[in-house]
């Protein structure tokens, strides 16, 4: 049993993981669930606890539960071309509420396609993102001055799927940092983790330092959602 304190993933994580993605085998997932249960699951809670705890600490309001805070490791593949029962990764989100329903979230990935945490408004509700592609037009230097100060933590907004073009009612911003930033359909910063530094409790540091210094991306999305139910 553990005691909640994140001492690091198993040494066996990442095989376990190489090997369910070659088995993909519910037979074989049964057989081996408890080296899934102690290198992978229970230490992903352990940190989901720890986390909760660091961030409050740290005023960043973002708290999350080890029983509904971490994905499941199998996949919803009811209207998914791809069949395999497993994910190839675990992973978690810690949100202002606690649940998987908000915005403004810490997201955490261990898996073969990579390690890596991110802070995210993620395909927000067409409302907010309106709201957010607003701000940008209405109030630009405020979305600048977090750029900037992300900039200057080491992070940069995530600019992958971003739309081709801009969309309807904006036609009039110019600017090409501007532009680029309303056609996004989400607002993340990403850091990657080494995977030999999962194996260790320093891990929980790692997670806090990147997410005090993504801080800027939380208040400017906090102050527009605020905003939004305001009005």
């Amino acid at each position: 049993m553990s005691d909640g304190a994140f001492k690091g993933f198993g040494p066996k994580a990442i095989p376990f993981l190489k090997a369910l993605d070659f088995h993909q085998s519910r037979e074989w997932f049964l057989e081996n669930r408890d080296l899934y249960e102690t290198e992978l699951r229970d230490p992903l809670g352990d940190l989901v606890d720890t986390l909760t705890r660091r961030f409050t600490e740290a005023g960043l309001g973002l708290r999350g539960d080890r029983r509904k805070s971490l994905f499941r490791i199998n996949r919803d593949v009811r209207f998914a071309r791809d069949k395999r029962p497993y994910n190839r990764h675990v992973s978690a989100i810690l949100s202002p509420d606690g649940s998987k329903a908000v915005q403004g979230v810490f997201y955490i990935h261990i898996g073969l396609e990579g390690c890596f945490a991110g802070v995210a408004w993620w395909q927000p509700e067409a409302a907010l993102l309106l709201s957010m592609r607003r701000a940008i037009e209405t109030w630009p230097e405020a979305f600048r001055a977090m750029v900037k100060s992300l900039k200057k933590n080491g992070l940069e907004l995530d600019a992958e799927g971003a739309m081709k073009r801009t969309p309807r009612g904006f036609e009039q911003v110019t600017d090409k940092d501007l532009v680029a930033a309303i056609r996004s359909r989400h607002f993340a910063v990403r850091h990657a983790i080494d995977a030999d530094r999962i194996h260790g409790p320093d891990l929980v540091d790692e997670l806090v330092d990147f997410t005090v210094r993504a801080r800027p991306l939380l208040d400017w999305g906090r102050a527009i959602e605020g905003k939004l139910r305001k009005d």
